[in-house]
């Protein structure tokens, strides 16, 4: 595992431009390249070149050399199409890489084929290097079957905020053999912002550790609360719908569209029924410090659940203070 300072950012439209234009680049040297190996091969079979004893050799290197130039160019095209194509980041993030990682793979079978006589030699040849390869680079693997899973199973995606082991944050890189996250909270910050730093795991992790996934496609948003204290004194019931009436405004007309999404997801669940209140949901309940604890409990994304947990925070003090009469708030009797 390996955790840096430097946060990931984004492309923006500079950067994107230079992408394209890379992307151009590359696809005018494939086919340079194509049109070299093309040419070399022409004249090899004309014997327009002296190679002496290495003519077959030579020969058979230029057509690997065009077929794999051919195979790198089609896997080109199709990832500009891709990009092009697909309006979902997360699908074109993967489409992208299966789309590398296959192309390099028909290039080294079609290399591996080109060194042997025969498919038979060949088929023995990558036996025997799997065998050895499989003890050497036994974590590498596993790292690579985890990404496999990932790609498969989708427990998280990019720009999902997830917990895996210690681990937290948002991902922004998911490669063939580990995962990147911009680390949240961390040893820094009591809070659930961004520290700043970058955490890198392996695959591997996936598959052996349980995945907490706070921004699933289907569902972006928690569960989150936040207890005032009172007095005994106090006016519970208006302490009570002032507090909600306020985090209600603070959420706005979102909340009860959040709350529909989630009983409709219950429903078409598995599991039994469960009962799904209007929220947000105040409760209250005795503390062991001889005061009352009212919490109030509200859906809200997880990368916002710092600054609107400020927010009402704020506001429901400011509003239970017009009202001294009606609230008051727990105090120590010491002069």
């Amino acid at each position: 595992m390996e955790i840096n300072n430097q946060p990931h950012l984004r492309p923006g439209k500079k950067e994107k431009a230079s992408r394209s234009r890379k992307e151009n680049m590359w696809i005018v040297s494939y086919i340079v390249i194509a049109v070299v190996f093309l040419t070399a091969y022409i004249l090899l079979r004309n014997n327009l070149i002296p190679t002496g004893r290495y003519y077959k050799q030579l020969q058979k290197s230029a057509v690997a050399g065009f077929l794999a130039t051919l195979i790198l160019l089609a896997a080109k095209f199709i990832q500009v199409i891709v990009v092009k194509k697909s309006h979902s980041r997360y699908k074109r993030y993967n489409l992208l890489r299966l789309t590398h990682l296959l192309s390099l793979i028909l290039v080294a079978i079609l290399i591996i084929s080109f060194l042997f006589a025969n498919l038979y030699a060949a088929a023995v040849s990558l036996g025997l290097i799997s065998l050895i390869m499989g003890f050497a680079l036994q974590t590498p693997i596993s790292s690579f079957i985890g990404w496999i899973y990932v790609i498969a199973r989708n427990p998280y995606s990019i720009g999902d905020r997830i917990q895996i082991n210690d681990f937290k944050g948002d991902v922004i890189e998911i490669d063939y053999l580990d995962t990147t996250l911009w680390e949240f909270a961390g040893d820094y910050l009591t809070n659930d912002l961004p520290s700043g730093r970058l955490i890198r795991f392996p695959n591997s992790l996936v598959l052996q550790s349980a995945v907490y996934n706070y921004s699933w496609k289907d569902f972006r948003y928690i569960w989150n609360e936040i207890p005032f204290h009172i007095a005994y004194q106090s006016n519970l019931d208006f302490v009570e719908k002032t507090i909600r009436k306020v985090t209600k405004d603070e959420l706005g007309p979102e909340m009860a569209k959040r709350v529909e999404d989630l009983k409709e997801l219950v429903k078409q669940s598995p599991i039994d029924a469960m009962e799904i209140k209007e929220y947000p949901f105040v409760s209250l309940r005795i503390n062991a410090n001889t005061w009352v604890e009212v919490m109030v409990t509200y859906l809200v994304s997880p990368k916002q659940a710092a600054s609107v947990r400020s927010k009402i925070i704020k506001r429901v003090i400011a509003a239970l203070s017009e009202q001294p009469d009606k609230t008051m708030f727990p105090k120590s009797d010491a002069r």
